[in-house]
C-alpha cells in the first residue's frame, strides 16, 4: 500500500530532515511561528504557501508505521517551487530564440478587463520579452502547479509535531494529486480564454506543468514538434530531479513540445481509470456505518 505525502516542505525534502527540523516546521506550518523564507524565489520573500508543502511524494509503508524513502518523482503542488534558478524563463527563452543578455520578464500582466467595473479579470502569469529599437517580442508563460485532493494536511502537521522517531510518520489519510482539477478544470479553461487572443496578436502562449502532470495527461506526443510554428502552445514539462551533492531536489529541464491549441485541449480533457487499489483505498476512508 502507499500514500502521498509531503515531498518538500518549505523547500526541504521531508526524509532528510531531523527531528527537531519537523518539528519546528510542524508549529509553522499550523501557524504557530513565522514561516522561513522560499528558497525558490528571487529576493527570499516569506513562503506565502499556506502549510509550506511545495511538493507530494509518494511513499510505501514500511515499519512500525514509518516511510520508506520514495523512488518516484515529486509532484510539484506550489507554483512558487517552479521558479528556481528562473530555469522557465532561460528555457523558454532560448526556445524562442531571445538572446539571454537581452531577455526581460514581467509578472502578473493585465489580460482582461470586465466589462461592469473596467478592471483587471484575468492577468498572465509572467511574460518573457526583449525590446528591440523598433519592436517588441514577448511570449506568455503560464504555470500551473497540481492541485491535491483529501482531506487537508492538519492532522499530518499535528502528527508531525509530536512525533519524536527518526524516520517520518506514514501519511495518517489518503491524499493524491487531483489530475482532473488541475488540467480540465483549471489549466484548460485558462488556454481556452487566453490561447486565442495570443494567436491573433501572432505571439505564443508557454505551458509549465511538472512531468507527472504531464504523464498524467498522456505524455509526449508520438511525434512531438519541436518547431515553434507548428502551433500556438510551447509545452515546457520540467522535473525535479535528486541532487546527489546534498540530497535536495532541483528543478531541471525535461521534455518540450509545441501543439496546437486544440491538441492541447484535447490532451488536457484525457482522463483515466485509476488502479483498483487506488480507488478502494479511498472508499475505505469514506465508507460510514448505515445506521
Amino acid at each position: 500500500m502507499s500514500r502521498y505525502g509531503i515531498g518538500e516542505w518549505y523547500g526541504k525534502p521531508l526524509v532528510d530532515l531531523t527531528v527537531s527540523s519537523r518539528q519546528r516546521l510542524a508549529r509553522t506550518a499550523l501557524g504557530n511561528e513565522t514561516p522561513p523564507s522560499c528558497p525558490f524565489q528571487e529576493g527570499a520573500p516569506t513562503c506565502r504557501k499556506s502549510g509550506g508543502v511545495c511538493s507530494l511524494l509518494q511513499y510505501e509503508e514500511g515499519q512500525d508505521g514509518r516511510i520508506r524513502r520514495p523512488e518516484d518523482l515529486p509532484v510539484i503542488v506550489c507554483p512558487a517551487r517552479f521558479e528556481q534558478d528562473r530555469l522557465l524563463i532561460r528555457w523558454l527563452a532560448e526556445i524562442v530564440g531571445l538572446p539571454s543578455a537581452e531577455t526581460m520578464i514581467a509578472r502578473e500582466i493585465p489580460f482582461m478587463q470586465s466589462t461592469s467595473t473596467e478592471r483587471p479579470a484575468g492577468k498572465i502569469d509572467l511574460v518573457v520579452g526583449r525590446v528591440g529599437s523598433d519592436e517588441l517580442r514577448w511570449y506568455a508563460l503560464e504555470i500551473q502547479a497540481v492541485y491535491f485532493s483529501g482531506p487537508g494536511m492538519s492532522s499530518q502537521f499535528e502528527l508531525l509535531r509530536n512525533d519524536t522517531e527518526p524516520l517520518p510518520p506514514y501519511p495518517d489519510r489518503v491524499r493524491r494529486p487531483d489530475w482532473r482539477s488541475s488540467s480540465a478544470k483549471r489549466l484548460m479553461p485558462q488556454l481556452q480564454v487566453k490561447a486565442p487572443t495570443v494567436r491573433r496578436w501572432q505571439t505564443k502562449i508557454a505551458v509549465a506543468v511538472d512531468r507527472p502532470f504531464f504523464e498524467s495527461i498522456g505524455g509526449p506526443s508520438p511525434n512531438a514538434s519541436r518547431d515553434i510554428n507548428d502551433g500556438d502552445v510551447i509545452w515546457l514539462v520540467p522535473e525535479l530531479a535528486r541532487d546527489d551533492s546534498d540530497g535536495s531536489y532541483r528543478l531541471t529541464r525535461g521534455h518540450w513540445e509545441v501543439l496546437t491549441l486544440e491538441a492541447s485541449t484535447e490532451k488536457l480533457l484525457a482522463a483515466r481509470t485509476i488502479s483498483r487499489n487506488a480507488f478502494e483505498a479511498a472508499l475505505r476512508e469514506k465508507l460510514l456505518p448505515l445506521g
